[in-house]
């Protein structure tokens, strides 16, 4: 199965493909992880995208096409793959069709969550990553056991420079102006399923197993 998950960051879209991930057993491709792996290791790629990121602004679309290319010549997409985070331009939309198209294979689904701008900005502001044991934290939802102390190593917890709220309130703009019309061009499609992304997080399963049953077969059994 080749499906794409759609929806403002923090709305849910990571916690959704590795669920479905675990199901299906096809690998989830994030392209923010991706992008920052490649600034971590100071590569040529991680360079040129460091300053767009830290402006909550787009990436290039040449480098992140890219990036997913030569991922998804990888043998683990050879059944399916989940893409987080991609396309979110026309441009990557259209390199989208070309790769598959190489490859003779198209989409199988693309999945839009649905939650309240607001929702978005609180999730993302009060989030906390390690920069140690990249463990995730909310300090409303889900805190550390010790305020900014990593529960796992003990390490001194950051806001990533891309969830302050400033950041957060440019990063959804950005997604609704560049990122919507290409949602509208798979609903065009009748390819686009719906999920809401302000449901408590034990309630996912089931949503997921309402919207891909049929899709998932024997794997929710």
């Amino acid at each position: 199965m080749r499906l794409l998950i759609f929806g403002p960051p923090g709305s849910g879209k990571g916690t959704r493909a590795r669920l479905i991930s675990r199901l299906l057993k096809i690998p989830v491709i994030t392209t923010g992880d991706m992008l920052r792996g490649e600034v971590s290791r100071e590569t040529e790629v991680g360079l040129r995208a460091k300053a767009y990121m830290e402006r909550g602004e787009l990436v290039p679309d040449e480098l992140v096409i890219e990036l997913v290319e030569e991922r998804l010549r990888r043998e683990d997409c050879s059944e399916g793959f989940i893409l987080d985070g991609f396309p979110r331009t026309l441009r990557q939309a259209d390199a989208l069709d070309r790769i598959l198209g190489e490859r003779g294979v198209t989409l199988d689904l693309v999945l839009n969550i649905v939650v309240d701008p607001e929702v978005v900005v609180e999730r993302l502001s009060l989030r906390r990553w390690c920069p140690r044991c990249g463990a995730i934290y909310n300090l409303k939802y889900d805190p550390p056991r010790v305020d900014e102390i990593c529960d796992e190593c003990g390490a001194q917890l950051i806001q990533r420079s891309d969830d302050r709220e400033e950041v957060v309130r440019r990063r959804l703009r950005v997604y609704e102006e560049q990122t919507r019309p290409i949602l509208e061009r798979y609903m065009e499609r009748s390819l686009v399923r719906e999920m809401r992304g302000d449901i408590p997080i034990e309630e996912i399963p089931r949503e997921v197993e309402e919207v891909l049953g049929p899709y998932l077969g024997n794997h929710l059994d």
